[in-house]
Order: structure tokens, then sequence, then C-alpha cells
């Protein structure tokens, strides 16, 4: 069962709870949806049995395609859209054409911001419905050791400005990042 099965399989569950009286939450519907791709992910993983699809790339395959993300990003554009774009409608990916002859679209898929994010050579700028891990030195003091160390709780990113970013925990407390690229960048990361 591939991916898109997976995940039409859900709906279909989600449609039947419906049908039958017993709908779920929004919230609930959307675990479920995390489930799934947690799991296709790690099982991709598994059987690739490498964590960063841009690892298989070499340096100046990786510094191409890090070019053409600047590009799209500074345009506002999705780039894996773009990429996909070009594919369906047969035109030449320029630089990064060799990703089509040579990886394709399973190898493209298999890329979270969390890949990128490793060979950045600036920081990946958020966009609304991002997942973000935050710690919970945002809003107490923690230190590496001791009894109140760091921990990481996962959120979704709901707004977003030039300096700062605002997210929603999953009990649905919102809580805006302030210097979210700069002073405060140490205080999220992108979801493992």
């Amino acid at each position: 069962m591939n991916p898109a099965d997976l995940e039409a399989a859900l709906k279909a569950a989600f449609s039947r709870c419906d049908y039958n009286f017993c709908p779920l939450s929004e919230e609930q519907k959307q675990i479920m949806l995390q489930v799934i791709e947690e799991l296709i992910e790690q099982k991709v993983l598994a059987d690739n049995g490498s964590n960063n699809p841009l690892d298989e790339l070499s340096s100046e395959q990786r510094q191409s395609f890090w070019q053409y993300i600047q590009v799209q990003e500074q345009q506002n554009l999705s780039w894996k859209a773009q990429l996909l774009n070009d594919w369906l409608q047969g035109r030449d990916s320029g630089a990064i054409q060799f990703i089509r002859e040579v990886y394709g679209f399973e190898w493209l898929n298999r890329i979270k911001p969390r890949h990128i994010a490793k060979y950045a050579q600036e920081v990946l700028k958020l966009k609304l419905g991002d997942r973000i891990e935050v710690s919970n030195g945002l809003w107490e003091w923690v230190q590496e050791t001791g009894s109140c160390s760091r921990q990481w709780f996962s959120c979704t990113v709901i707004a977003v400005d030039e300096t700062s970013c605002t997210i929603r925990f999953s009990n649905g407390a919102e809580y805006q990042i302030q210097g979210a690229y700069n002073w405060n960048r140490y205080n999220w990361r992108w979801v493992e």
C-alpha cells in the first residue's frame, strides 16, 4: 500500500465515522494524518537507509539545488511545486534537471524542511502550516543539565512576519516567537 492509498483509506474512515454519527474533531483527524505521515516517512527512511535524501547528492548538486530553492523563495513560490510543475508540463528544470533524470519523484517526495535546513547557508523562512518543534526555553529558564532541562514540543506555524511567528500547540494554545530568525532561533527546530 502506497502513501496515497493510506491517506485515502484514512479519509474514507473519517467519512464513515461522520456517516455513523461518530464524527471526529478536526484536531483528531489532523493527529491521525500526522501519525500516518510519520509512519510513512519512517518506512521510506528505513527502506533507503539514509536519514537525509540530500546526503545522496554531490556537493555541486546540493549547491545547484540550494540556489534553485533560494530563487523560488525570493519570489514567494514553493520550490517543490515549481519543480513538479516543470515535470508535469515537460519543461526543462535547468541546473536541477538532474533531479528528475537521476533521482525522480519518490526521492523528491522524501525531502522535508529539516533536510534542507541541514545544508542551508541561511535560515529557511517559516511558512503558514509548517510543523516545527519549540523548546521550553521560550517561556522558562532551562539548563542543559539538571532538573529544569530543555524539552521540545510539536506545534504548527499559524502566522509569520519578518521577525516573528505565531505557533499553535496541539492543545490549542498559541504563542508568539519574537526574534524567530535571530536571538530565538536556538529555541525552535524543524520536526524530526
